[in-house]
Protein backbone atom coordinates (compact mmCIF):
# COMPACT_ATOMS: atom_id res chain seq x y z
CA UNK A 1 0.00 0.00 0.00
CA UNK A 2 1.48 3.83 -0.67
CA UNK A 3 1.05 5.92 2.03
CA UNK A 4 -1.25 8.86 2.13
CA UNK A 5 -2.51 11.58 5.04
CA UNK A 6 -5.26 10.22 6.64
CA UNK A 7 -6.00 13.32 8.66
CA UNK A 8 -4.67 16.29 10.03
CA UNK A 9 -5.88 17.53 13.57
CA UNK A 10 -6.17 21.63 14.01
CA UNK A 11 -7.13 23.21 16.88
CA UNK A 12 -9.46 26.55 16.17
CA UNK A 13 -11.39 29.08 18.23
CA UNK A 14 -14.89 28.40 16.68
CA UNK A 15 -15.15 24.84 14.67
CA UNK A 16 -18.76 26.00 13.53
CA UNK A 17 -17.01 28.37 11.73
CA UNK A 18 -14.49 26.33 10.09
CA UNK A 19 -16.91 24.12 9.04
CA UNK A 20 -18.60 26.64 7.14
CA UNK A 21 -15.29 27.98 5.57
CA UNK A 22 -14.71 24.35 4.64
CA UNK A 23 -18.21 23.60 2.89
CA UNK A 24 -18.36 26.97 1.12
CA UNK A 25 -15.32 25.72 -0.87
CA UNK A 26 -15.56 22.26 -1.04
CA UNK A 27 -19.49 21.17 -0.83
CA UNK A 28 -18.40 17.63 -1.05
CA UNK A 29 -16.84 17.68 2.26
CA UNK A 30 -19.69 16.68 4.94
CA UNK A 31 -19.32 16.03 8.65
CA UNK A 32 -18.42 12.59 9.52
CA UNK A 33 -18.64 13.26 13.17
CA UNK A 34 -19.08 15.61 15.79
CA UNK A 35 -18.13 15.12 19.77
CA UNK A 36 -17.67 16.88 22.70
CA UNK A 37 -14.92 15.85 25.52
CA UNK A 38 -14.80 17.05 29.15
CA UNK A 39 -12.68 20.38 27.83
CA UNK A 40 -13.44 20.96 24.29
CA UNK A 41 -15.29 20.11 21.40
CA UNK A 42 -14.51 18.47 18.31
CA UNK A 43 -15.19 17.25 14.46
CA UNK A 44 -14.23 15.55 11.18
CA UNK A 45 -15.02 16.90 8.42
CA UNK A 46 -13.87 15.32 5.02
CA UNK A 47 -14.71 12.68 2.49
CA UNK A 48 -14.59 9.40 3.25
CA UNK A 49 -11.03 8.41 2.46
CA UNK A 50 -9.55 11.45 4.57
CA UNK A 51 -10.64 14.37 6.83
CA UNK A 52 -9.73 17.70 8.69
CA UNK A 53 -9.83 16.66 12.84
CA UNK A 54 -10.86 20.36 14.25
CA UNK A 55 -10.64 20.21 17.67
CA UNK A 56 -12.08 23.48 19.79
CA UNK A 57 -9.40 25.63 22.02
CA UNK A 58 -9.51 24.27 25.60
CA UNK A 59 -9.57 27.32 28.46
CA UNK A 60 -8.93 30.14 26.61
CA UNK A 61 -9.99 32.18 23.78
CA UNK A 62 -8.02 32.17 21.29
CA UNK A 63 -4.32 31.57 20.12
CA UNK A 64 -1.35 33.85 20.29
CA UNK A 65 0.77 32.09 16.79
CA UNK A 66 1.99 34.50 13.89
CA UNK A 67 1.61 31.65 10.92
CA UNK A 68 5.03 31.39 8.96
CA UNK A 69 6.99 32.73 11.99
CA UNK A 70 6.15 30.55 15.35
CA UNK A 71 6.02 26.68 15.27
CA UNK A 72 3.06 24.73 14.07
CA UNK A 73 0.74 24.50 10.72
CA UNK A 74 1.30 27.68 8.26
CA UNK A 75 -1.37 26.30 5.71
CA UNK A 76 -3.05 23.20 4.24
CA UNK A 77 -3.45 22.51 0.82
CA UNK A 78 -7.04 20.43 -0.53
CA UNK A 79 -7.03 19.44 -4.35
CA UNK A 80 -9.87 20.75 -6.33
CA UNK A 81 -11.02 20.18 -10.02
CA UNK A 82 -12.03 24.13 -10.11
CA UNK A 83 -10.53 26.60 -7.91
CA UNK A 84 -12.16 29.14 -10.01
CA UNK A 85 -15.24 28.45 -8.78
CA UNK A 86 -13.84 27.90 -5.32
CA UNK A 87 -12.76 31.44 -5.03
CA UNK A 88 -16.31 32.51 -6.15
CA UNK A 89 -17.70 30.71 -3.62
CA UNK A 90 -15.27 32.00 -1.30
CA UNK A 91 -14.94 35.61 -2.13
CA UNK A 92 -19.16 35.54 -2.15
CA UNK A 93 -19.75 34.32 1.11
CA UNK A 94 -17.23 36.99 2.26
CA UNK A 95 -14.10 35.15 2.87
CA UNK A 96 -10.67 36.83 2.82
CA UNK A 97 -8.33 35.71 0.03
CA UNK A 98 -4.44 35.62 1.08
CA UNK A 99 -3.90 37.71 -2.75
CA UNK A 100 0.13 35.43 -2.79
CA UNK A 101 1.07 35.60 -6.63
CA UNK A 102 0.66 31.82 -7.65
CA UNK A 103 1.20 31.73 -11.53
CA UNK A 104 2.22 28.43 -13.09
CA UNK A 105 1.70 26.69 -16.06
CA UNK A 106 0.65 23.40 -14.82
CA UNK A 107 -1.00 24.27 -11.53
CA UNK A 108 -3.69 27.25 -10.12
CA UNK A 109 -3.48 27.83 -6.54
CA UNK A 110 -5.21 30.19 -4.05
CA UNK A 111 -5.06 31.00 -0.87
CA UNK A 112 -7.93 31.90 2.10
CA UNK A 113 -7.92 32.62 5.58
CA UNK A 114 -10.89 31.15 7.50
CA UNK A 115 -12.37 32.96 10.33
CA UNK A 116 -9.91 31.56 12.97
CA UNK A 117 -7.17 32.72 11.34
CA UNK A 118 -6.45 29.67 9.08
CA UNK A 119 -4.56 29.85 6.32
CA UNK A 120 -5.78 27.32 3.25
CA UNK A 121 -4.66 26.77 0.33
CA UNK A 122 -6.91 25.31 -2.99
CA UNK A 123 -4.72 24.01 -5.58
CA UNK A 124 -5.82 22.96 -9.18
CA UNK A 125 -3.40 20.71 -11.35
CA UNK A 126 -3.56 21.41 -15.00
CA UNK A 127 -1.36 18.36 -15.60
CA UNK A 128 -1.44 14.78 -15.54
CA UNK A 129 2.23 14.16 -15.60
CA UNK A 130 3.79 14.24 -12.07
CA UNK A 131 7.10 15.86 -13.81
CA UNK A 132 4.69 19.23 -14.62
CA UNK A 133 2.58 19.16 -11.64
CA UNK A 134 5.78 18.72 -9.13
CA UNK A 135 8.01 21.58 -11.08
CA UNK A 136 9.06 23.61 -8.82
CA UNK A 137 11.39 25.80 -11.08
CA UNK A 138 9.18 28.43 -11.51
Amino acid sequence: MIPYVEHANLTVTDIDQTIAFLQTALPAFHVRHRGQTDTYPWCHIGTESSYLALQGVAGRKSIDRAPYRDNGINHIGLVTEDVDGIRARLLAAGYQENGQPSEHPWRKRIYFWDPNGVEWEFIEYLSENPGERNDYRL
